[in-house]
């Protein structure tokens, strides 16, 4: 076999180009992850909602470390540079292993105290009718996505002045507005039978879980990007030193 034909080979059966795509797709994600949290923090900003100041700026140093480290790892894999992988694979290292323990370590703690803050944010809201302007948005749109009404007794919660978020137009999910809740109401006034408090509670525990996972998920996928890095660090020094024995003129097949 040719020389030119020995490197051909060794390089189609490197790791470069699965690990080039595989960060070409972390990029992507960084990127997509990155515009999202601009947006989310542009509509904070608009609507004056407060959030701590050091949760964004964290949530903005890890997308654009993310996004750097897998720009560092394409470079290094493209030109042969150990130097640009073994700075790869020290922030993926520091990355999966802090984002894995944090997950695994802080899940429940974390869980349960965001479920309960929830929770008590909209009991502290009762009761409806004497609640804030703010306090009132944020429910007319709990009641419109999740499709209820009221917090625990339904409608009820809202004494004489139910609002329109409550109607009701599906069958099933329905019940017809009684007592003195019908006073000023249109005759025959449909309103959603279930009260929020359980729907909205269920649906943060599943965003929360759902929250977790991708951030295990995201651990598990630097991890294998890490050894990627290290295995393609040791075959570019093998070829390095296979290309520098091939030009010493003192290369035997099937010696290396």
């Amino acid at each position: 076999m040719h020389r030119s034909a020995v490197v051909v080979v060794a390089d189609k059966m490197s790791l470069k180009r699965p690990f080039i795509f595989a960060n070409a797709v972390h990029m992507a994600l960084c990127f997509f992850m990155l515009t999202m949290t601009v947006a989310w923090h542009r509509d904070l900003i608009q609507t004056g909602k407060l959030v701590s100041n050091v949760s964004v700026v964290i949530m903005y140093v890890v997308e654009i470390g993310c996004l750097l480290l897998s720009v560092l790892g394409v470079v290094g894999a493209c030109t042969g540079k150990r130097w640009c992988l073994i700075l790869y694979a020290t922030g993926m290292a520091a990355a999966s292993q802090t984002i894995i323990v944090r997950t695994a370590l802080s899940y429940q703690g974390v869980y349960e105290k965001r479920v309960a803050r929830e929770e008590s944010k909209l009991l502290s809201m009762m009761p409806l009718g004497g609640t804030s302007k703010a306090n009132r948005t944020l429910l007319y749109s709990i009641q419109q996505e999740f499709e209820c009404c009221g917090l625990i007794e339904g409608y009820k919660d809202w004494g004489s002045s139910i609002p329109a978020s409550c109607n009701c137009h599906y069958p099933g999910k329905c019940i017809r507005l009684r007592g003195s809740a019908t006073l000023g109401a249109p005759k025959n006034q449909y309103v959603y039978q279930e009260p929020c408090l359980a729907i909205y509670v269920s649906e943060l525990k599943l965003a929360f879980s759902l929250g977790m996972a991708v951030q295990f998920g995201s651990g598990v996928f630097w991890l294998v990007l890490l050894v990627m890095s290290i295995k393609l660090m040791g075959q570019i020094k093998r070829k390095q030193e296979f290309m520098a024995l091939l030009q010493s003129n003192r290369y035997v097949p099937g010696a290396f």
